[in-house]
């Protein structure tokens, strides 16, 4: 899907523009365009990132492939192409899919490419577009700023979910430690791994597009960046501080779980010393006394394994309360 919008000096807003239309726009250094890319193909893509505004060809294939592209950003003189990626969390933290956003950004123009179905950090910034057009009036680099902060704001609740959860499973873990919270203590643990191998390069990014390093961002906008800079240098302290928290918590774990190990060891040596001798005495002598009641009950031997089901049950019973399994 293609998704176009122009505002011209005269705040006139147009959406769904033609490629004629685009290229009448691009040739207007006073107006803005903005068009995005949506879980397209190359034969939708091409006329626009190659014909339309000549991005380099290397770039254009990273962008309709599928592959892994680490967050970075490149200057190519008229444009820069930046790389960031946002997430979503699907099956609670086991699956954490990475949504990649490639952006190119001009002097009066910004292109975003995304592969995905669905972003919501975009999504969110177009709707503000249709409905305010003020964030384009401030130019193409403003506009970049906002779709990549929306980007990086949605990593805080995704951690004070699991800040949340982090804190459930400490009790867990003190209370009543079960394989399922260990389950999720690795599955979070990950998830934090896999963020902060995300939001490193992504750090650096910010840290560069802060700079007067590229001339199409005004000291102005580099403002906006060094803010969501400052997020992001948030975001790595929050991962950092979550991953000991949850090291901890997989530590007590495993301390749990050996106190209560022990403590089924030392009950069940009670069990074995008490009745030790007692084998030791049967096993010398035997049961081969001359006057035994049971020896000649006609229901003697079921009588015995009665009281062998009921021995197994009763320990079994008693393990169970005990929550050893």
């Amino acid at each position: 899907m293609i998704r176009s919008i122009y505002i011209n000096s005269k705040e006139k807003t147009t959406s769904g523009l033609s490629l004629p239309e685009m290229q009448k726009a691009l040739d207007n250094p006073e107006g803005l365009l903005w068009v995005s890319l949506e879980n397209t193909n190359k034969a939708e893509a091409l006329p626009i990132l190659n014909d339309l505004f000549h991005f380099h060809p290397l770039i254009i294939d990273n962008c309709l492939n599928t592959g892994y592209q680490t967050p970075k950003v490149d200057d190519f003189g008229s444009y820069i192409f930046i790389v960031a990626h946002a997430f979503q969390i699907s099956r609670g933290y086991a699956r954490l899919k990475t949504m990649e956003l490639n952006l190119f950004l001009g002097k009066n123009y910004l292109v975003t490419v995304f592969l995905d179905k669905r972003m919501p950090p975009v999504e969110n910034v177009w709707d503000r577009l249709e409905k305010d057009a003020d964030i384009a009036r401030k130019g193409s680099d403003f506009l970049c700023h906002s779709l990549l902060d929306e980007v990086i704001s949605e990593y805080m609740p995704a951690l004070d979910r699991m800040d949340d959860e982090i804190e459930q499973l400490e009790d867990q873990v003190i209370e009543r430690p079960t394989p399922q919270t260990l389950r999720r203590i690795m599955e979070i643990k990950h998830a934090l791994t896999h963020l902060r191998r995300i939001t490193s390069p992504q750090r650096e990014v910010m840290n560069r597009l802060s700079r007067e390093e590229f001339p199409m961002i005004d000291r102005q906008s580099q403002i906006y960046f060094r803010d969501v800079y400052d997020h992001i240098i948030h975001i790595q302290d929050s991962i950092e501080s979550l991953r000991d928290i949850i090291s901890g918590a997989m530590d007590i774990y495993l301390n749990s779980t050996s106190v209560r190990l022990n403590e089924v060891m030392k009950a069940l040596t009670i069990v074995s010393t008490i009745f030790l001798p007692l084998s030791f005495v049967t096993g010398i002598y035997g049961m081969n006394f001359d006057w035994m009641p049971e020896l000649n009950w006609r229901y003697g031997y079921l009588f015995i394994w009665g009281i062998f089901i009921l021995i197994v049950v009763g320990m079994l019973a008693w393990f169970k309360k005990r929550g050893w399994f």
